[in-house]
């Protein structure tokens, strides 16, 4: 199988920066795209950013210009960085990956999540 761990959540300041990873691991052939989603208390779940194989991203309009997204194909992780965070960014971040295992078998895995808190 396949599996995602998430690391780098935490309480940060209003303004603050905090750095999200995602590692991948088990039996992995290859990984289309790679994506970073949040869910707050009381809301669905959104589409933070994502970045295909050959590094094209794309962004929730509430986070460009203030969020990175990258990966690192030959380590199977993808990072976020977010600066300037807001209280509204608080919530649980969840790391999802398009993956095709070693049994040509694709499909899409998700991490556990990691909480990001803003707050003074």
């Amino acid at each position: 199988q396949v599996q995602l761990v998430e690391s780098g959540g935490g309480l940060v300041q209003p303004g603050g920066s905090l750095r999200l990873s995602c590692a991948a691991s088990g039996r992995i052939f290859s990984i289309y795209h790679m994506a970073w989603y949040r869910q707050a208390p009381g809301k669905q779940r959104e589409l933070v950013a994502i970045i295909t194989s050959g590094g094209s991203t794309n962004y929730a309009d509430s986070v460009k210009g203030r969020f990175t997204i990258s990966r690192d194909n030959a380590r199977n992780t993808v990072n976020l960085q977010m600066n300037s965070l807001k209280p509204e960014d608080t919530a649980v971040y969840l790391c999802s990956a398009n993956v095709v295992s070693d049994l040509s078998l694709r499909g899409d895995y998700w991490g556990q999540g990691t909480q990001v808190t803003v707050s003074s």
